[in-house]
């Protein structure tokens, strides 16, 4: 197989330091057409409920991934070289109209999904997985394997507000979008409001596992357990930043302790490898928050870990 012509600035002559922060160190492109993985911000955080900051992460997040270097050392993949991989810059948003924000991005992806390009987002807040589902899931639903603290499957606050960063799964399952049947949610815990508030979700058919039961039985059960929720139809992976403790990510805007810690991410991420992978995101990362950028150097890293994986299944699809 050939080499992509879409290959990171060489660390060995341009030092990580320097140059235009793009993700991965990769071509900023005007356009998804000719791309298979289409790396992309969303610097939008209007449906946050307390700790705003998360428009901020896709920037930093970039930055931090000034340190992901060619080759993946665990499976020796080229994520570079076996798939056409670049940054195509932030989507449009509008941070003071939700619905409008909404709509933008939706458009935004959808020009990704029309290009033949698989999304890869960096948010933003959890509310902007929505908008690139409606994008994603267009033709039919999808399957999700999500990662998070919370479940994100709430209805309304603030009065009869449908849209926060607290209610796109609930949105998404109405609107047809997710197949709730193949939908798992893990890393789930911390207090919460009332204590029915994950009934709809598990009525509906979603699989909780909540982080007591994933110390029980560790990753490589879970993840097993997760990878035949989804079964082979398409799915979508939505890492939330704040699944893992906030002694390793304190940047965020609802931390929780008791997470997992980045090598548990990391390994669960890397047991996704012959998942069929419709689109993903890292959302969440809120820099006003973080400490030394290890929150969004967590970010970047967990991206990678993705872009590794769908890489992975591009090639094997050619093949």
């Amino acid at each position: 197989m050939s080499q992509s012509p879409f290959q990171p600035v060489d660390a060995a002559l341009v030092p990580r330091f320097a140059g235009i922060a793009s993700f991965m160190r990769l071509p900023v492109v005007a356009s998804p057409a000719g791309l298979d993985i289409a790396l992309f911000g969303i610097p939008w955080d209007g449906g946050t409920t307390n700790r705003a900051g998360a428009r901020h992460g896709p920037r930093e997040i970039r930055s931090q991934s000034s340190l992901m270097r060619r080759v993946h050392h665990v499976t020796g993949t080229e994520p570079f070289s076996i798939a056409k991989v670049a940054d195509i810059g932030d989507l449009a948003v509008n941070p003071i109209d939700l619905r409008d924000a909404l709509r933008l991005i939706e458009q935004g992806v959808a020009r990704v999904v029309e290009a033949g390009a698989i999304p890869l987002a960096a948010g933003g807040d959890h509310l902007v997985t929505l908008p690139v589902m409606r994008a994603v899931a267009r033709s039919r639903p999808v399957g999700m394997i999500h990662f998070d603290a919370h479940s994100d499957t709430n209805d309304r606050y603030f009065g009869d507000n449908p849209y926060t960063h607290g209610t796109p799964f609930r949105r998404a399952i109405e609107e047809g979008l997710l197949d709730p049947k193949r939908t798992v949610q893990i890393g789930i815990r911390g207090s919460i409001y009332e204590p029915g508030e994950h009934d709809w979700a598990r009525g509906q058919g979603v699989r909780v596992v909540y982080m007591e039961e994933f110390v029980r039985r560790g990753a490589e059960d879970v993840m097993a357990e997760a990878r035949a929720i989804a079964g082979d139809g398409p799915t979508y992976v939505s890492f939330d930043i704040d699944c893992l403790d906030p002694s390793m990510a304190p940047g965020t805007g609802t931390p929780e302790v008791g997470g997992f810690t980045t090598r548990e991410a990391q390994q669960m991420l890397r047991l996704l490898d012959g998942v069929p992978i419709v689109g993903a995101d890292v959302v969440e990362v809120a820099p006003p928050f973080d400490v030394g950028g290890m929150t969004a150097l967590a970010g970047a890293t967990m991206m990678f870990e993705l872009l590794t994986v769908i890489a992975r299944q591009i090639a094997a699809r050619d093949r």
